[in-house]
C-alpha cells in the first residue's frame, strides 16, 4: 500500500487499536452514535409453533450470517407471526453484529429479518452505518477485548465502549466508495484464482477416473465392462467383484466394558484416516488379544476404507514396526495375491467410484451413513495387470503433484490478497491512507 499517501496532519487518538487519526476527524464511543441493542428468542427455542415457511420474517442463525457475504437476503428457516413478536424484527438495510458463535462478524439485513440474543443492533444508526459496518470488518476495534487464551466476549457494554474515528459524513463517502472499488478489485481476482483452483481440481478428477478405468494407452481395444461407472475398458483388463481381488476385513467393535488392560494397544478409528493419510500419534487403545492379531491389526501396505462418516475415503498403511488395531469403523483391504494386485492402484480406484458416487446408494436409510462389508464385496471394478497398475499409480502420483503444487501456490496468492484486503479496509477506517481522491 506504498502507493497510498498518508494525510497531512495527525492527532493522537488516545485509543490503543486507532492510535493516530487525522486531525479533522471525530473519536467517539460506538453509544453515542447510536443505543446498542440485544436479540431475542422465542422460549422454548425448538417449538415449532414459532417457525413458519411462509413467515414475514426470517429467522437469523449464525451459520447465515457466515454464509452472507455482508449482506443477508436469505435464511434457511422463517418464524411465525407468534415467534418474530416474541424476537428482534429489523428492517432491510439494518446494521447488526455477532456476538457470539462467529464473534465481531457484522452483517446488513437485506431483508426483514428476526434476531436472537447472539447478535447486537444499532437501532438509532443512520448516517455511519456503512463506516461503522466497514470498522467491524477489519476486526481491528476488538483488539483488547478478549482475555489471552480465552474467546472474544462481546455484550451490548463492550460494544458500546468501542471509540473509533469519524471522519465527516462527505469525507466518509468518498472513501468508502473509493474503498468498494479497491477491495471489487481484489474480490475480482480471488474469484478468479478460487475458479481456478475449482478447475484444477476438476483436472484431478478426470486425471485419475480417466487412468483408473481407460488405462494410460489411448490406442488399446476397449470393451464393455458391464458396471455403469466404469464404462468401457481395456479389452485384457478383469472386470470382477472386490472380493477376489481382495480380502476385506472389518474393524473390532470397541467395548469398553470388557477392556482388561492384558492386551492393549493402539487402534486407528474413522477420523484417523483422511484421504491418502493416517495419522498415528495420540491414538487410544483397546483389548487385542494374539489370536485377534492377525484379523484385527495392520501392515504396511494395508488399504483402510472408511466404512461410515465419508463413506469410502481411504489410504494406505505405511507404518513398518508399529502393531496398530483398527476399529470396526474401517475396513481392511489387503490383496489376495501381492503379485497380481497393488494397494497404491487401487485406492486411486476407490477414489475415482467415490467422486462418482458409487458408494452413495450403498448408504442405509440410518441417520449415519455406512458401507457394509458384504456389498463392499460385492462391488466391481477393473483391474489391469499389476505392472499396468503400478505404472498408472505412478503415472497419478506424478502428475496429480504437479496439479497440487499449482493448486498450494495458487491458495497461497489468495491467502495474500485477503491479508492486502483486510488490511486496506483497517488502514482506510483507520486514517492511515488518505482515499479521498484515490482513483
Amino acid at each position: 500500500m506504498s502507493h497510498y499517501q498518508p494525510y497531512p496532519a495527525y492527532k493522537d487518538s488516545e485509543v490503543e487499536w486507532l492510535g493516530r487519526v487525522p486531525e479533522h476527524w471525530d473519536v467517539k464511543a460506538i453509544r453515542w452514535l447510536s443505543p446498542i441493542q440485544r436479540g431475542a428468542s422465542p422460549r422454548p427455542i425448538d417449538d415449532p409453533k414459532y417457525f413458519d415457511d411462509e413467515g414475514e420474517y426470517g429467522w437469523v442463525r449464525i451459520e447465515d450470517v457466515t454464509a452472507a457475504d455482508g449482506v443477508l437476503k436469505n435464511t434457511k428457516q422463517r418464524l411465525s407471526a407468534l415467534g418474530a413478536n416474541l424476537s428482534v424484527k429489523l428492517q432491510p438495510g439494518a446494521l447488526f453484529l455477532s456476538i457470539a458463535g462467529t464473534v465481531g462478524k457484522p452483517c446488513v439485513a437485506g431483508a426483514k429479518v428476526c434476531i436472537h440474543d447472539g447478535f447486537v443492533y444499532f437501532p438509532m444508526l443512520k448516517s455511519h452505518a456503512d463506516w461503522l459496518f466497514k470498522i467491524f470488518e477489519s476486526r481491528t476495534p476488538f483488539i483488547g477485548l478478549g482475555k489471552m487464551g480465552t474467546q472474544l466476549n462481546l455484550n451490548t457494554e463492550t460494544v458500546g465502549s468501542i471509540k473509533v474515528g469519524l471522519p465527516p459524513i462527505s469525507e466518509a463517502l468518498q472513501i468508502l466508495s473509493s474503498l468498494d472499488r479497491e477491495t471489487a478489485r481484489i474480490d475480482a481476482l480471488i474469484e478468479k484464482k478460487t475458479r481456478f483452483i475449482e478447475l484444477l481440481r476438476e483436472k484431478r478428477q478426470a486425471l485419475i477416473t480417466h487412468a483408473v478405468t481407460k488405462g494410460l494407452d489411448p490406442s488399446v481395444k476397449m470393451k464393455n465392462s458391464g458396471v455403469e461407472w466404469l464404462g468401457e475398458v481395456p479389452e485384457h483388463w478383469a472386470v470382477c467383484k472386490l472380493s477376489f481381488r481382495y480380502s476385506v476385513e472389518l474393524g473390532k467393535m470397541l467395548d469398553e466394558k470388557r477392556i482388561t488392560s492384558t492386551s492393549l494397544m493402539p487402534y486407528l478409528r474413522n477420523q484417523d484416516v483422511q484421504w491418502d493419510a493416517v495419522n498415528a500419534e495420540d491414538l487410544p487403545e483397546m483389548d487385542i488379544h494374539p489370536e485377534e492379531l492377525s484379523r484385527y491389526t495392520v501392515r504396511a501396505g494395508d488399504l483402510l476404507v472408511c466404512e461410515g462418516g465419508d463413506v469410502g475415503r481411504a489410504a494406505i498403511w505405511r507404518g513398518e514396526n508399529n502393531v496398530i488395531g483398527y476399529q470396526k469403523a474401517l475396513h481392511r483391504l489387503r490383496p489376495r495375491d501381492d503379485a497380481t494386485d497393488t494397494a497404491e492402484f487401487f485406492f486411486f480406484a476407490l477414489m475415482a467410484a467415490k467422486m462418482r458416487g458409487v458408494f452413495e446408494e450403498s448408504d442405509s436409510k440410518a441417520t449415519i451413513a455406512h458401507l457394509p462389508a458384504e456389498k463392499f464385496r460385492q462391488y466391481r471394478f477393473a483391474f489391469p495387470s499389476a505392472h499396468e497398475q503400478r505404472d498408472i499409480a505412478s503415472h497419478i502420483r506424478t502428475h496429480a503433484q504437479r496439479l497440487d503444487k499449482v493448486q498450494l501456490k495458487t491458495e497461497h496468492s489468495i491467502t495474500l490478497l485477503k491479508e492486502r484486503r483486510s488490511a486496506l479496509i483497517t488502514a482506510a477506517v483507520t486514517g492511515q491512507i488518505d482515499l479521498r481522491e484515490a482513483v
